[in-house]
């Protein structure tokens, strides 16, 4: 097609200059020293265009010859340049590919080329990210002197150019994930706040954090993070639900005393204690610090409204419930009562009931439900080795020694 072209304006050429000279009878005459020269003006013309094509031609190639140096010396700088941007990349790949002797040796390649290119080392950007390159297979190889080395590096070279800022983010990003790797809970907090506040709401960095919070046993700081995390939806609502509830709980299982459990407890989000299950691990650690008070009054407002709890979430109140009875005045009776009078084919609140008429010392109707509480194969074994327990002090009251020894007897058989 570019031919077909070609011979169609050579053709028109043909054409303008048959028009347009064919007929040109005009002469050209020059006047030199009492000589004259007589030529066509067709042959000036053409002469003309040559001298100037030839002019043209000699300029460029005086400067093609002056200017060779130059161009020599851009040519050799490109090959580097090319040569440099090969190596990272194939750093790169051999990285991804877990060869990682091979992605060091290749960022280490592209290093020393830039390095031994004025021109190219001034590109702060390429240097700091052949050093993470290189910090990054390091880590793979567990040689920490050397990654560390190269993290220092990428850090320095990203602090001294504002294009590579990019960077400097994900080399501190890298360092925190590094230093959880190495089980160093500190040094990966420390870095994880040196990030701007921009760059530590990010997603990656939030799960770094809730991964350092529970390596440094901080279950409040992970409990923050990790609803941060489900509020950017980094986890299904079923995962995150659980996520949070055992942070909760590991939160309070870790209070040494009551003053430390009340402070926990004050530190939990409304959400979390309005969690049912939150709810009954903080009065079951209460119970077991021997404050049964806070536990039933962390307890109660579940059992005002019982309707909008699940069967499950029923039983474990009741069942948590039962160890913290100590010291429950008469309003726990008509509590009691009327949930399982609402309820009453759910076990656990006949358990519950039974052993707040013990506390009450209502003998005879607590016997009953103890009764049925202890011979309840669905019940929990605690539950039913605590109503044997129960029993058993019922009958060391009536001097019954028979029934008492009887009643250990079940207790201990008790798995």
């Amino acid at each position: 097609m570019r031919l077909v072209i070609w011979l169609v304006l050579l053709f028109i050429a043909a054409v303008v200059a048959a028009l347009t000279l064919g007929s040109n009878d005009g002469l050209a005459s020059f006047y030199w020293s009492g000589w004259r020269l007589d030529i066509s003006l067709n042959l000036f013309l053409l002469l003309l265009v040559a001298s100037c094509f030839a002019l043209v031609t000699a300029i460029q190639a005086i400067e093609a010859l002056t200017t060779l140096p130059k161009r020599a010396r851009e040519w050799r700088m490109a090959q580097r340049e090319r040569n440099a941007q090969l190596a990272l990349r194939e750093s790169l790949v051999e990285l991804f590919g877990a060869r990682f002797s091979r992605a060091q040796k290749a960022a280490q390649r592209a290093l020393n080329i830039q390095s031994a290119t004025p021109e190219l080392a001034a590109d702060q950007s390429f240097m700091a990210l052949a050093h993470l390159l290189a910090a990054a297979s390091a880590h793979r190889l567990q040689d920490r002197r050397h990654r560390d080395e190269q993290l220092t590096k990428a850090l320095e070279l990203a602090r001294r150019s504002s294009s590579a800022r990019a960077q400097e983010e994900g080399a501190r990003l890298l360092a925190a994930e590094w230093a959880l790797d190495d089980r160093d809970a500190p040094r990966a907090l420390a870095l994880l706040g040196e990030l701007p506040p921009g760059v530590a709401r990010r997603t990656q960095a939030l799960r770094l954090r809730l991964q350092a919070s529970r390596l440094a046993r901080q279950p409040l700081d992970a409990l923050r993070t990790a609803r941060l995390l489900a509020k950017h939806q980094a986890f299904s609502k079923v995962a995150a639900q659980g996520l949070l509830r055992s942070l909760a709980f590991e939160a309070l299982d870790g209070a040494r005393d009551v003053d430390q459990l009340r402070t926990t407890w004050q530190q939990l989000d409304p959400s979390d204690r309005r969690d049912p299950l939150v709810a009954t691990r903080a009065a079951q650690c209460a119970g077991q610090l021997g404050s049964p008070d806070d536990g039933r009054g962390w307890l109660r407002p579940f059992f005002d409204d019982l309707g909008e709890l699940t069967s499950d979430d029923r039983r474990e109140m009741a069942l948590a419930l039962v160890p913290v009875l100590a010291g429950c005045g008469p309003d726990w009776l008509q509590r009691l009562e009327s949930a399982q009078a609402r309820f009453p084919r759910e076990r656990a609140l006949a358990y519950a009931l039974g052993h707040a008429l013990a506390e009450r010392q209502l003998w005879g109707k607590a016997r009953l439900m103890l009764d049925a509480a202890a011979e309840d194969v669905g019940m929990p074994g605690g539950a039913r080795r605590r109503s044997w327990l129960a029993l058993a002090a019922l009958a060391e009251q009536e001097g019954d020694e028979t029934r008492r020894a009887r009643c250990f007897e079940a207790a201990a058989r008790l798995p």
